[in-house]
């Protein structure tokens, strides 16, 4: 009877098992094909108005072999600089290098550097590029380091004809945004209208103008929130809604009660070496001591003017303090943790974080209401897309050129970390008259157009030598100091090399390959079934699951695959079939020894247990080697290799494992009809 109850239990196990690898494939197959997944979504939503949410259409990361682009290669000119200081310069290049790829938006871009002989190398590959010329020109210029100061000059207003221009524009979008309307509202698939007629970002598009769960603090404005909460799931709004960007035609999902918020004000005291914190003489004793006097002297009443007084926050210090509602964790911790244990009406402090001290006062809690929202969007011109505002910041003529040196000090009083910046003969002028009339204003610091640091100036500077403080920690400054020193060094870079591959030949490539793996993965397929019968159309079906587990991973881990990656994945769907051979063969050899078939396939997995294991670790070791001291080219083989043996492991042990003990209840006696060629007649 006990046995009976364990067997049972023990089936039951196998079946919840079979039915969780099931699962796991078809959650697998949307991850990997989430088109059709989303085909079903889209009906759905269209016939009984779920609102279920779509998947993500996120492609496969192709590398430069696959898709097509080009790669560089640059010999960085470092003669003049000392020869411990090349490494950190080349290093500096290189970071420079890739924002301005990226500023390309260019997607899975690699730059790297290398050393070859005595010569420092920096290594450039981008797939997809078209433009070679506008990336040569970005990748050659030398890094670029510029000091600026605020602009306080207005933007100039449009023309007669811009104006003219803009009316025009917004009255065709209106007159467009009208039909759209119109369609929805009689019954189009919406989703469709949207990836036809929405100016949106082609995510949005893409994926049926979905934009999730909107909150009332919502960029749509207030417009938006006061339909969403008269409207009901499924509908479509009767009139067009103006939005910050356009007209918008919005249909109405699913409604839920999202996470709890706090809405408070507060009151910073920072100090020397807190974070962020530049506009202050405070040591941290003395901080913490003018947080303990206001915590004493604050009350609601009070309050804001405490804040526009005393607050080191810029942002909320000319609203009295008040930071609006935020949920649990939008804060670090420490003022997190005080926000949410305190009373509604409750002023709180001094609270430490790593900006100061804070003082705080709790105002309200609420439990906002949130709603799916979709929208087709017809965008709308204003003054600001044909005029943009005046850039926050203008140069000064001061830059990297008149830089002689950064360096990482201390300073003498605090222990605080800093950086020292020392000009030469022209910066000092320079640097003299910029302090002088920014006295108590920002100057900003800009590594190729984007900003490192921003200190205020606290007197002027006549030397030529300047200090950053506050602002980071001893690993923070060092790099700050690497970063200044390689945009004020001389360290062209020569091209040397340059290979393109056009994106037909990446086409091809790709389809070439997809056939290859097709092919291969068919003949595999038909050897098992044909040779190992049914327990071959088990490895078969473990099979599936680890190309589908696999090809999951190598999206959701942002895999990019390329030629050499894909003639891995190739060759890991033969390994991941050997562990089959293996178990099967072994248990062939314990049936013909004379053992039951439950025993002789538990002993077939346990016996050839030790020849997959040593094997696969082995071919990993060899792959760790090749990730760690190949080229780009030969680690992406590398990481596709390793993915495949792990998961490969998986799917024979566990998979394969799982299956054949489901199936060997239906063959109780006749172990060689499960097994051809064990020729044993066996009893249960």
């Amino acid at each position: 009877m006990v046995q009976q109850k364990i067997a049972s239990k023990l089936r039951a196990r196998i079946r919840w098992g079979v039915a969780g690898i099931f699962a796991l494939i078809v959650v697998m197959a949307v991850i990997d094909v989430p088109v059709y997944a989303n085909r079903v979504i889209d009906g759905i939503n269209t016939t009984i108005a779920l609102g279920l949410p779509r998947v993500p259409e996120k492609p496969f990361s192709l590398g430069l072999d696959l898709q097509g682009g080009t790669h560089f290669e640059y010999r960085a000119l470092v003669d003049n600089i000392a020869e411990n200081e090349r490494g950190s310069a080349v290093d500096g290049v290189r970071d420079v290098i890739e924002r301005r790829v990226n500023a390309l938006g260019v997607g899975e871009t690699n730059v790297q550097t290398t050393k070859v002989g005595e010569e420092h190398r920096v290594i450039v590959e981008l797939p997809g590029v078209t433009d070679v010329r506008q990336a040569t020109a970005m990748i050659g210029e030398t890094p670029i380091l510029e000091f600026k100061e605020q602009n306080t000059e207005p933007p100039r207003s449009l023309t007669a004809d811009e104006k003219k221009q803009m009316d025009e524009f917004n009255r065709s979008a209106k007159k467009e945004a009208d039909q759209v309307i119109k369609e929805a509202r009689s019954g189009k698939d919406f989703a469709a209208l949207a990836k036809e007629y929405s100016d949106d970002a082609e995510n949005i598009k893409n994926n049926g103008g979905y934009l999730g769960y909107i909150g009332e603090n919502t960029a749509f404005g207030p417009t938006m929130f006061t339909w969403l909460l008269s409207a009901k799931p499924g509908e479509v709004a009767k009139a067009l809604i103006q939005t910050p960007d356009g007209y918008t035609i919005a249909k109405r999902g699913a409604e839920r009660t999202g996470d709890k918020q706090a809405k408070a004000s507060h009151i910073l005291i920072c100090y020397l070496g807190a974070k962020g914190c530049v506009d202050t003489t405070f040591t941290k004793a003395e901080a913490k001591k003018k947080a303990e006097e206001l915590f004493v002297q604050a009350n609601a009443e009070n309050f804001a003017e405490l804040a526009k007084a005393n607050s080191a926050d810029t942002g909320s210090r000319d609203k009295g303090g008040d930071l609006g509602a935020f949920p649990r964790g939008a804060m670090v911790p420490s003022f997190d943790a005080a926000v949410f244990d305190a009373k509604v009406g409750q002023i709180i402090g001094p609270v430490e974080s790593e900006f100061g001290y804070h003082i705080i006062y709790k105002q309200d809690e609420i439990v906002p209401k949130e709603f799916e929202l979709s929208r087709i969007l017809i965008r709308t011109q204003s003054e600001r897309d044909i005029v943009p505002p005046a850039s926050e910041w203008k140069t000064t003529g001061l830059s990297g050129k008149q830089l002689r040196r950064a360096e990482v000090v201390s300073d003498p009083t605090t222990g605080a970390v800093q950086v020292s910046l020392q000009f030469d003969d022209e910066g000092k002028e320079l640097f003299k008259t910029i302090t002088t009339r920014n006295i108590g204003k920002p100057v900003g610091i800009f590594l190729d157009g984007e900003p490192i640091s921003i200190p205020t100036v606290q007197q002027a500077i006549p030397d030529g030598q300047a200090v950053i403080s506050g602002q980071f920690g001893l690993k923070e400054a060092k790099l700050l100091s690497t970063r200044l020193n390689a945009g004020a060094l001389p360290v062209p870079v020569e091209l040397i090399g340059q290979q393109s591959l056009g994106a037909t030949l990446g086409a091809e490539s790709v389809a070439k390959s997809l056939k290859a793996g097709i092919v291969g993965v068919i003949l595999v397929m038909l050897f098992m079934v044909l040779f190992y019968r049914l327990p071959g159309a088990i490895a078969v079906v473990a099979l599936v699951v680890y190309i589908l587990v696999l090809l999951g991973i190598f999206k959701l881990v942002g895999v990019t695959l390329t030629l050499a990656g894909i003639a891995a994945f190739i060759l890991s769907i033969g390994m991941a079939v050997d562990a089959n051979v293996l178990i099967f063969e072994r248990t062939k050899e314990e049936l013909q020894s004379g053992k039951s078939l439950a025993v002789a396939v538990e002993e077939g997995f346990s016996r050839a247990w030790p020849s997959i294991r040593d094997s696969n670790v082995s071919t990993l070791i060899s792959s760790g080697v090749l990730l760690g001291l190949g080229s780009s080219f030969v680690q992406g083989y590398a990481t596709t290799l390793v993915l495949g043996v792990l998961v490969s492991m998986f799917s024979a042990i566990t998979v394969s494992r799982m299956f054949l003990r489901f199936v060997i209840p239906w063959f109780p006696t006749y172990g060689n009809i499960l097994f051809p060629g064990s020729q044993s007649k066996l009893r249960n």
